[in-house]
């Protein structure tokens, strides 16, 4: 089993039409990680100087990454980890 990432749909042209990728990693930085490893250009739309870009947002199971131990939270086997950009308009 592994912890699954959902990609948002703009980000899907970069892991080749993908909504969701399989990772293995013990945190969420390590997930993320894998994930770069599979797609690296999705990673760069995620992570801007080594920090996750103030217009995404990482959940896990349904719970926002800030408020557990960020980049440090634990993950293990059939966790579920979505990237939520914050979309603008008007």
């Amino acid at each position: 089993m592994a912890i699954r990432i959902h990609i948002p749909t703009p980000m899907r042209q970069h892991t080749d039409g993908l909504a969701v990728v399989e990772v293995t990693g013990t945190t969420i930085k390590g997930a993320l990680d894998a994930l770069g490893q599979k797609f690296p250009a999705v990673v760069q739309r995620i992570f801007e100087n080594g920090q996750v870009r103030r217009f995404v947002n990482i959940y896990l199971n349904d719970e926002d990454v800030r408020y557990l131990d960020n980049l440090g939270t634990a993950v293990k086997d059939g966790d579920e980890v979505s990237i939520i950009p914050a979309v603008a308009g008007g």
